[in-house]
């Protein structure tokens, strides 16, 4: 029985993917300036006495894009960049959360990217995408995919980014914001928040039309964090909205800018059950609506 219910799991995991390639184009390129291969894990990652090794884990610059096929530019390019936590590679987090399925019906005119950190590993250090101007690199990278995909022109060129990740994807988000050198105009952590909240406020505090969402859970490990973030948000008398996962409305994502979200779902279901990233990006003023 075990069995036989893995493979109808299988088979099910397909047939989303199936669905979603009838609606998207999706392109895999590798980028040099992606997280990996970098220095900084050239001899590896030793976590819990186990090592886990650069070929295994720290060589892959895959980049995973994204595109409704009626996709039209428009001189502006939106982009979600999605960012995975441990012990995911970008390829299992596009099924494992429904990713593809969830941009799809969420029927924003925008370009979905995944680009590799470290897979398959216990491990939130984002490597080179931590360094000065390398996510600006990584941008161009992927527009100039678009250009020779035919999918965009020439001429066009970024327009809103969105930075959405989960669990120990926090770290790369936080080092992007303060050193990739291109605009962000709203960050989506779920169940992200366990540090660096100081870059987080830094770049909040820098624009008014940031936005921010964050979704916790109660041990998911980033509570803690995040009634300190809410605490400082409050003493720097910036409005923000904290609510039930349960109370959350479209229009409460549209109308406020810093939203907390308290859930009682489990760390790993946050993100499509229910389909909470769908509902975010749906509803963000930033993207728009294909025609």
């Amino acid at each position: 029985m075990i069995k036989e219910l893995l493979i109808f799991s299988v088979l099910l995991s397909a047939c989303t993917v199936c669905i979603c390639q009838v609606q998207l184009n999706q392109f895999k390129i590798t980028s040099s300036h992606t997280s990996f291969p970098d220095t900084g894990r050239m001899e590896g990652h030793l976590y819990n006495d186990i090592l886990y090794t650069t070929a295994d884990h720290y060589w892959d610059s895959s980049v995973i894009i994204i595109t409704p096929k009626n996709f039209i530019a428009k001189q502006k390019v939106d982009m979600i960049f999605w960012f995975h936590g441990w012990n995911n590679n970008i390829d299992s987090a596009l099924i494992r959360y429904s990713l593809s399925r969830q941009f799809a019906e969420s029927g924003i005119n925008a370009v979905l990217v995944l680009a590799e950190t470290a897979k398959d590993a216990p491990d939130s250090y984002g490597g080179k995408l931590e360094q000065k101007n390398t996510f600006n690199n990584l941008v161009a990278d992927v527009l100039k995919k678009l250009v020779n995909m035919h999918v965009i022109s020439a001429s066009d060129h970024t327009g809103n980014v969105l930075l959405a990740g989960h669990s120990g994807a926090y770290r790369v988000m936080a080092d992007i914001l303060q050193n990739g050198n291109i605009p962000v105009n709203e960050v989506i952590l779920f169940d992200a928040l366990y540090a660096d909240t100081d870059k987080f406020l830094s770049w909040l505090t820098a624009a008014n039309d940031h936005r921010f969402i964050n979704i916790y859970t109660n041990d998911g490990g980033t509570f803690d964090e995040t009634k300190n973030m809410m605490s400082q948000i409050k003493n720097l008398n910036i409005q923000a909205d904290s609510l039930e996962e349960t109370d959350v409305t479209p229009g409460i994502i549209q109308d406020n800018k810093i939203i907390f979200i308290h859930t009682l779902h489990a760390h790993n279901d946050i993100i499509q059950r229910p389909d909470n990233f769908k509902l975010f990006i749906e509803n963000t003023p930033m993207l728009k609506k294909l025609k």
